[in-house]
């Protein structure tokens, strides 16, 4: 195996470099993906690249996120051309009636709809998206509740996407409770320090306990003094929902819920298929709408058209990202992060160094649930081999993963947020980021007190 030392860092130096000076997320991973094949190739670099690209469209969870996307696409855009959006939020009007309000139910929507990350962060922020910019919410904070909610949720509550994948983990790796995997990931939930501490951390920005920093600050200020909710430098776009044939109808929740509830519903009975589910949804708008002759079904067939058309460059970015993530881990950066730390592999430091290995691993390279599935078979047998409760190793992977899927500027779940709330995704990553750093520096901090006070 060949080794690339520090430089396999590379192409993740190119993205993160580019990306904050240019603005250019997409110009980023596409020089990132270049300087990557040009460490493993050479001269043959243009080959090599398509040889990725073609990994890429040949991998079948690429296939899934791409039609994912392209669903909710057709879903978004038929909720907002039936004026479905408005009417939901002229209706919850009545129950915010402030900034704080807008904001806490954001929360609460992300808490409730916790079967994926990817349904979290494109429902949640296409619906308050509009609800909030009323009350001068800027969307990078917007968009930080939202996407900050997604993930931990999804890693604490046992009926997600993130659990059965994590759970299947464990179960490979033998570690079982009542002879499942998702017995023994339930027990790992009191020990899943991040996702308690940033849903803790968001809610603590919401009321004002934390205040604005970092780039929030000068957002927040934007938008309170002009109105202007996008960041300085950011495409203008029109604050007006663009209208459909009922803009005049007195608002009516029903034509936004039931599709959604359809969505929910059918996604939990079809074992989390979000696939089937957002079929599902595409079907009800087109039972409630055309008899209410909210569109035509000329319309609402451009519609499904126009949101295909609409979610392209989230595609292009999705299929970047993951190119990124294939060039990275034939770069071996894995094995060159593992071998730095090992030295600190030791019993009581155990849980604190999984905890922020992992979460740098993930940050770096977009790798969450790829990441915990490479070093899930190193952690545990090291953890049972050092009389360290595999359970508690297992719950600081996980973590760990949670940690990248908040902040990582080409992450499926950054992008996908940004793109619900109409964001470039480095305004978004920078704006996390603040706020992660606490929620990750007070996670770390109780994994190495644990570390030396229960297994030290």
């Amino acid at each position: 195996m060949e080794s690339f030392g520090i430089l396999a860092l590379l192409p993740i130096a190119v993205v993160i470099t580019i990306s904050v000076t240019t603005r250019r997320t997409l110009l980023a991973l596409l020089c990132g993906t270049l300087s990557g094949v040009l460490l493993l190739s050479g001269t043959g670099c243009i080959g090599s690249w398509l040889d990725y690209l073609y990994q890429v469209f040949s991998d079948e969870t690429v296939q899934w996120l791409i039609l994912v996307v392209a669903l909710f696409g057709i879903v978004i855009s038929l909720f907002e051309k039936s004026n479905a959006v408005t009417e939901f939020g002229q209706w919850l009007e009545r129950f915010v009636t402030s900034r704080r309000k807008s904001l806490v139910l954001t929360f609460i929507l992300g808490v409730v709809i916790f079967l994926d990350d990817y349904l979290n962060n494109l429902t949640v922020g296409t619906t308050m998206k509009k609800l909030t910019d009323k009350y001068r919410v800027p969307r990078p904070l917007l968009a930080y509740v939202v996407n900050s909610t997604a993930a931990p949720v999804c890693i604490l509550l046992p009926i997600s996407t993130w659990a059965i994948f994590f759970g299947g983990l464990l179960e490979e790796e033998g570690v079982t409770v009542n002879g499942t995997g998702i017995g023994a990931y339930v027990q790992s939930i009191p020990f899943i320090f991040y996702g308690w501490v940033c849903l803790i951390v968001v809610l603590l920005v919401i009321f004002g306990v934390i205040p604005m920093i970092g780039p929030m600050k000068k957002y927040n200020k934007i938008a309170l003094e002009t109105g202007n909710v996008f960041p300085e430098g950011s495409p203008q776009h029109s604050t007006e929902q663009e209208g459909g044939e009922g803009s005049e109808r007195k608002p009516n929740p029903v034509n936004f819920l039931v599709p959604l509830v359809v969505l929910i519903v059918v996604t939990l009975i079809f074992d989390i298929d979000i696939i089937l589910g957002t079929i599902a949804a595409i079907a009800t708008t087109f039972i409630l709408y055309l008899p209410q002759k909210l569109m035509s079904f000329r319309k609402m067939t451009a519609a499904c058209y126009n949101g295909i058309l609409d979610m392209l460059f989230v595609i292009l970015l999705i299929i970047l990202a993951f190119m990124i993530q294939k060039i990275n881990t034939d770069l071996h950066i894995a094995e060159f992060v593992i071998g730095v730390v090992e030295p600190l592999m030791y019993k009581a430091f155990l849980p604190v160094v999984v905890f922020i290995v992992c979460a740098l691993y993930a940050y770096a390279t977009g790798c969450f649930w790829d990441m915990a599935a490479i070093i899930t078979p190193i952690v545990i047998p090291l953890a049972l081999a050092m009389d360290v409760n595999p359970i508690i190793a297992g719950a600081a992977i996980f973590s760990g993963a949670a940690f990248g899927s908040n902040t990582c500027l080409y992450g499926d779940a950054v992008i996908l947020a940004s793109s619900a709330t109409e964001l470039n995704p480095v305004d978004l990553m920078l704006s996390t980021l603040p706020y992660a750093a606490i929620a990750g520096g007070v996670s770390a901090v109780l994994y190495l007190v644990f570390g030396f006070v229960f297994i030290g």
